[in-house]
């Protein structure tokens, strides 16, 4: 019996000490680990346990943990996957990931996911247990999705959620003050003389995205102006859909004189839309979007937008993983990297 009994005490888990001592397995870990960050009465809580279970360690498993490679994994939803693509964003997100890590000769993992897949989240496990990245930056609308948050949470590699929509949540996050920009250029078109300012509402995924919606509506109110409901179309961030919402708000009896998109690809839209139908821009109506791809210096008119630091966000978001696996950065916290508006030539005042 007592045979029997040692033997099992020597087939003790990580999850028996856990729930032994009340502790979680990631406190046990950094105890086995001798890590500083852990209270001393929680440390002899967990010694305690140890010692009880005769728990002994995987010293190979212990040491496959510690060897996590120079590498930093930004993980987005893949463009590819949607009827009318765009990667602009995505183009803009690497460039910022490639330069923080290039300045601390790190390498940049990217990993597009397709999130209508029901598999995503096992594929996102079984890349980062293999890649074993010191981090991971889990762009939007990713980065609002529990279900994806948990499967990353689940193999303890540490991670900056990008622009989450939602502050807070134990990850660090990097994100931009949407809300605020969105009414600033709500009270631009309102400063113009607009009173019928329309918008068009982005893919209800992005909570960021969302939160342009409602800085518009806070525009609205801080220029003296009542929302209509008639002049809010939705959209799903795709050129097409910004395309169809504009046609329909065109041919409203009474139309707006100024279309704020939630981001430019539905901008682009509303101006093709408004050339087909034979609407001057900016003359008979004003133009706005949001995130200032590159496409927005290309159009005809140029188009006035909300400049998204996306290439920033990503960089900052990358450089705190990196100074985390250095001991310099505690993953704790969020910081807000701030939009600005360009003005071009796809806005003017109301028509006379």
């Amino acid at each position: 019996m007592q045979h029997d009994e040692r033997n099992l005490m020597q087939r003790a888990t990580i999850n028996d000490v856990a729930g032994l001592a009340g502790v979680s397995i990631k406190t046990v870990s950094r105890v086995v680990n001798r890590e500083r960050n852990v209270r001393d009465a929680t440390r002899a809580k967990v010694e305690r346990a140890i010692a009880e279970l005769n728990y002994h360690p995987n010293l190979s498993a212990r040491n496959l943990a510690s060897q996590r490679a120079r590498l930093i994994a930004l993980i987005y939803d893949d463009p590819a996957s949607y009827e009318n693509p765009s990667a602009g964003y995505v183009i803009r997100m690497q460039t910022g990931a490639l330069s923080a890590c290039r300045s601390a000769d790190y390498r940049l993992v990217i990993y597009p996911c397709d999130i209508r897949r029901t598999t995503v989240s096992e594929e996102l496990k079984a890349m980062l247990e293999h890649a074993r990245p010191q981090g991971v930056v889990l762009a939007a609308p990713l980065s609002n999705m529990p279900r994806l948050v948990r499967a990353i949470v689940a193999t303890e590699t540490p991670m900056v959620r990008l622009s989450p929509g939602t502050q807070g949540g134990k990850q660090y996050s990097v994100a931009t003050n949407d809300r605020e920009i969105s009414a600033e250029m709500t009270r631009y078109l309102a400063s113009l003389g607009h009173r019928k300012i329309a918008f068009i509402t982005g893919h209800p995924s992005h909570r960021a995205v969302a939160n342009r919606y409602l800085g518009y509506l806070d525009g609205l109110k801080q220029g003296g102006l009542e929302l209509a409901r008639r002049l809010v179309e939705n959209g799903d961030n795709s050129f097409g859909s910004g395309e169809a919402a504009a046609n329909r708000l065109m041919k409203l009896e009474d139309p707006p004189t100024a279309i704020f998109a939630a981001n430019d690809d539905m901008a682009a839209g509303v101006i093709r839309a408004a050339k087909l139908l034979g609407v001057d821009v900016p003359g008979q109506l004003s133009i706005a979007g949001c995130d200032d791809i590159s496409l927005a210096c290309q159009l005809c008119p140029t188009l006035t937008t909300i400049r998204q630091p996306l290439s920033s966000m990503a960089e900052r978001a990358a450089l705190v993983l990196i100074g985390n696996a250095q001991g310099e950065s505690p993953l704790q916290g969020a910081e807000i990297v701030p939009d600005t508006i360009e003005v071009r030539e796809s806005t003017g005042p109301v028509p006379g």
